[in-house]
């Protein structure tokens, strides 16, 4: 398959609401019995050759839940060596939360969901009852794959550019995206009234990175990167290539690429990495960074 192959959000829009889901129950799973890190780490996906893991969690037994992407299943494996599998197209949200908890129950696992509800979702039905989301189209969920797994190393690429504090590449299973952030030393002061969760994960200045495959807000996929606290004149910066440019989102800016526009480049690498300095440099330099300081010598002139 290509680099960076055709996804428009209107192909797969039914299928990816249902996979959606079936990564927020797994993610809740993830969320109850993953050792806690900073800035909320131990919470996302990470990729795999194959598709996407939980990692280890729990103690007594350790346990993983991974998502194979090219064979369209479930696996949960044990530490001690059992393991036990389903496959996901033909499963309902409601099925698949069943299934889920049956073959963690059936391995001896912990087999409940905190607020079995999906997070910040127009559609909020609970798993339970969840029977309308049933799509699968393999097809697109393959290439969905394939495009998580190119964008991650572009942007594993980037982040080797900076000595700046750096989180791992992870996918976010509550947003659906994969980000990569950058921090600064700087803590920021926040209100008292700002909820807990974006009080530790922004907890000190950070630009971040990453890419989407389009919601109702912004219909089409893209490459995004935001810096917070948002520093005034920020959206005077320029941006790179012609293609990128500001676009407002909750009260503040994100710089954005279309997927679009990547896929008819030249170079589509080198674009995205192009963009993704030129958004980096932007928020650093308003938000007074030391660019050379934080630059690996093997990283390109902030510009």
């Amino acid at each position: 398959m290509a680099v960076f192959p055709p996804i428009p959000l209107e192909d797969w829009a039914d299928t990816k609401e249902t996979l959606h889901r079936f990564l927020q129950v797994v993610g809740k799973v993830r969320l109850a019995h993953g050792p806690r890190r900073n800035h909320w780490w131990h919470v996302p996906f990470h990729l795999t050759g194959r598709g996407l893991t939980t990692r280890p969690m729990g103690l007594d037994p350790v346990f993983s839940i991974d998502l194979d992407l090219v064979d369209h299943r479930l696996e949960v494996t044990v530490a001690d060596g059992r393991r036990a599998s389903f496959a996901l197209p033909g499963l309902s949200v409601a099925g698949f939360y069943r299934r889920l908890l049956a073959t963690l129950d059936g391995l001896g696992l912990p087999a409940t969901v905190d607020r079995p509800v999906p997070f910040d979702l127009a559609d909020a039905t609970p798993f339970t009852e969840d029977e309308q989301h049933a799509s699968y189209d393999r097809e697109m969920v393959t290439r969905y794959w394939v495009v998580l797994g190119q964008v991650a190393q572009v942007l594993e690429e980037f982040a080797g550019r900076s000595y700046a504090k750096t989180s791992p590449v992870h996918h976010f299973w509550h947003t659906f995206d994969v980000a990569v952030t950058r921090f600064s030393d700087r803590r920021v002061e926040q209100p008292d009234e700002v909820d807990p969760v974006t009080r530790e994960a922004y907890s000190h200045e950070v630009i971040s990175a990453g890419f989407w495959f389009g919601d109702d807000r912004v219909p089409e996929p893209a490459f995004y990167s935001y810096t917070a606290p948002e520093p005034p004149g920020l959206t005077d910066e320029p941006l790179r290539p012609d293609a990128a440019r500001w676009v407002e989102s909750r009260g503040g800016h994100l710089a954005l690429l279309p997927y679009a526009a990547v896929r008819t480049a030249p170079d589509p690498r080198a674009a995205v990495l192009d963009f993704l300095e030129s958004a980096y440099a932007a928020g650093a330099r308003r938000a007074g960074w030391d660019l050379d300081a934080l630059r690996c010598p093997t990283a390109p002139e902030p510009g």
